[in-house]
């Protein structure tokens, strides 16, 4: 009678409102979010981070990628989610979270729920990729997503069916402490990354009015933990109100601070 009763429930909530899977549809009169986000004030100084381990390939030191701005206070490596759009355009292609010179290439990355993802290892040394679901102020929680030891150039390791949950995933090496990077996992393909001058694009967005977020990993030193790890003061989120219109461009600045 209870489960009965739940059913009957269920079946009075409107569509999209439980659990419901991301609808790929034609997008008809698609509309463009474009903007940048940019950094306010100067920047702190990052200390380069010590190398534990495999100084032949590595190098002594690597600088912090926690934030990249460039002369026009552009901040590369932000997150940019488009919320609650639940039909729209096919996911734009594979993704791939690279070992390479010893560094997570991308050092931030973004993917959506179901889109094929990969790690590779590029480097000829072992690296142990761990993704966490993220903790507290941004810090790597306890929850593994996956662990994956890639002692060979050139190996390939597909993790399309771990991310099931979106979400911020904190990437840590568990042989090089220096390494860290993040994958952002999103429920549905209007997603970003900003590049070098801080600027983003999304396209093929069905016309309507959205939360956008822009997300950032943190950058204020916090000095390190037990494992030798630097640390950061949590990540920001900015969110504001757009609308698209169709067959248009709507452009928004985020003030990161």
């Amino acid at each position: 009678m209870v489960i009965l009763t739940l059913v009957l429930l269920l079946s009075l909530v409107p569509a999209g409102r439980v659990g419901a899977a991301y609808e790929q549809i034609v997008v008809k009169d698609g509309g463009v979010l474009a903007g940048v986000v940019k950094l306010a004030g100067a920047p702190p100084r990052l200390e380069p981070i010590h190398v534990n381990k495999n100084r032949e390939v590595c190098g002594e030191a690597k600088e912090s990628e926690a934030l990249v701005a460039g002369a026009d206070r552009g901040v590369r490596g932000s997150v940019i989610l488009i919320e609650g759009v639940g039909r729209g355009k096919k996911p734009s292609g594979e993704v791939v979270v690279d070992n390479h010179q010893c560094r997570f290439v991308p050092h931030v990355a973004a993917t959506m729920v179901g889109e094929r993802t990969r790690v590779k290892n590029s480097d000829p040394i072992l690296h142990n990729t761990h993704g966490f679901h993220a903790g507290a102020a941004g810090s790597a929680g306890k929850l593994t997503v996956f662990n994956l030891a890639l002692p060979n150039a050139g190996q390939v390791i597909e993790i399309t069916r771990k991310l099931v949950k979106p979400g911020p995933v904190r990437v840590l090496c568990d042989a090089h402490t220096h390494m860290f990077g993040w994958l952002y996992v999103h429920d549905s393909p209007y997603v970003a990354v900003t590049d070098e001058r801080g600027a983003f694009r999304i396209d093929g967005v069905p016309p309507g009015r959205y939360r956008v977020t822009m997300w950032h990993e943190g950058f204020r030193p916090q000095g390190v933990d037990k494992d030798g790890r630097p640390l950061y003061d949590g990540v920001r989120t900015v969110t504001k109100e757009v609308t698209i219109a169709p067959n248009a461009t709507a452009t928004v600045e985020f003030e990161l601070r």
